[in-house]
């Protein structure tokens, strides 16, 4: 059986223009009766290859993961796959019809009301009148807007508004679903009911694009993954095993970062400087064994000081599951626990043998307690690993056993052994 779908050396080439491209075919002809050579000139503008040699193939019912920094080209390949833009060389072929939700408000108009919306998308998506007629209830039942189904949709949130165009595409009964990370702005409870429904997809035969920053979802949903960066495909296999190429391609870099002090995460109350992973002598440090201790470091400055704030550290494993968080618990007790104007190191250590081999990522956070508010929560900014490298006179809660060891994390725990009784 031939894949559903064939992509084939695909390549996309902007041009970096000169000016914004907001002008009239008017302009262009009196700019260039003014300037002659404006057409020769125009050979010296800079070109950028957002997509270059993309070759992969998908079969039916199969989910397909595609991850990569910002500005990778996963977002461009979506486009050409949803014919919005040609590729400028390779071919494709998609072999039944395809349903793609590539950014929020796709198909949204925000003076129409969310009945009509549901009705304008569908058709943007090729269902037919009929079609859209009979799924109506269940889709404005899926995207939990029923109370504001004839209100304009310019006074949804984001949030409502990414629901409704979902849950319309959701519905559609189409062979190819493309999914261009529009689950960043729906709430928990909505994103398990758009995987349970694209797994459900899945089972029925359709085949998925999905493209996500959330591991954990790539994790979960595809079984297969491809890791796009500046534009080429640096890998395609299973998803466990690409996920932990690009985690490990981001921790060279990772271990430490630094914000200028007006432009770091934020707002008036207090800002984030600098992010790092220290050994407990003070030296910055990416990979750790075993049994060394960890130093998570945040380097915060205040600008105000009648609040009291709470810095908190939220670490996650290499599939994006939380392993736990850590908050600075004395931050809120008392009127002199309030921070002077100025800048601040917070430190947590994290004890040796406590986690288990593994990529972790590191995400800082300061928030307020009472009344809440969050100040800044940066997930996933940094990352650090840790192997098992142990000399004989060393020992881990393994012991002598070679083979695999499961979990998250892996204690050194006491024991007791006491003799009850002879048989």
């Amino acid at each position: 059986m031939k894949p559903i779908i064939q992509v084939k050396s695909i390549s996309k080439r902007y041009r970096i223009r000169e000016r914004l491209p907001y002008y009239s075919l008017r302009d262009e002809i009196v700019n260039t009766l003014r300037n002659p050579l404006k057409l020769v000139k125009r050979n010296n503008r800079e070109f950028i290859w957002a997509l270059k040699n993309v070759s992969f193939n998908a079969r039916e019912g199969e989910v397909l993961g595609i991850i990569g920094p910002n500005g990778a080209g996963k977002s461009t390949l979506l486009k050409i796959l949803s014919r919005i833009t040609p590729p400028t060389k390779g071919e494709i072929r998609l072999r039944g019809r395809v349903a793609s939700l590539l950014e929020v408000g796709t198909g949204v108009h925000p003076e129409l009301t969310g009945r009509e919306n549901i009705y304008l998308s569908g058709a943007i998506l090729g269902m037919r009148r009929s079609e859209i007629k009979k799924k109506f209830d269940e889709i404005v039942d899926f995207s939990g807007v029923e109370k504001f189904i004839d209100t304009p949709v310019k006074h949804y949130s984001s949030g409502m508004q990414v629901r409704l165009g979902f849950s319309v595409a959701a519905h559609l009964e189409a062979d190819i679903l493309l999914v261009d990370e529009v689950l960043a702005v729906g709430d928990t409870e909505f994103q398990k009911k758009c995987l349970g429904k694209m797994d459900f997809a899945r089972r029925e035969g359709r085949t998925i694009l999905f493209v996500s920053h959330n591991l954990l979802s790539v994790e979960k949903l595809c079984k297969k993954t491809i890791l796009i960066d500046r534009g080429g495909i640096k890998a395609f296999s299973d998803t466990r095993e690409v996920l932990a190429k690009y985690l490990d391609s981001k921790s060279i870099v990772n271990s430490r970062i630094v914000f200028p002090p007006s432009k770091g995460p934020g707002n008036a109350v207090v800002r984030l400087l600098k992010c790092s992973t220290k050994s407990v002598s003070g030296n910055l440090k990416t990979e750790f064994n075993l049994n060394e201790k960890i130093v998570l470091e945040m380097e915060i400055l205040v600008f105000d000081s009648n609040v009291k704030i709470t810095p908190s550290f939220h670490i996650k494993n290499n599939a994006g599951e939380y392993i736990f968080v850590s908050t600075d618990l004395t931050s809120e007790k008392g009127e002199d626990k309030k921070h002077k104007k100025g800048v601040y190191k917070k430190r947590c250590t994290i004890p040796e043998n406590l986690l288990a081999p593994g990529t972790y990522l590191v995400g800082p956070s300061v928030t307020t307690i009472s009344p809440k508010k969050i100040h800044f929560f940066q997930p996933d900014l940094i990352l650090f690993k840790i192997t098992e490298r142990l000399t004989s006179e060393e020992q881990s809660s393994r012991g002598n056993y070679m083979g695999e060891f499961p979990g998250y994390i892996r204690p050194v725990l006491p024991w007791e052994s006491n003799f009850v009784k002879s048989k």
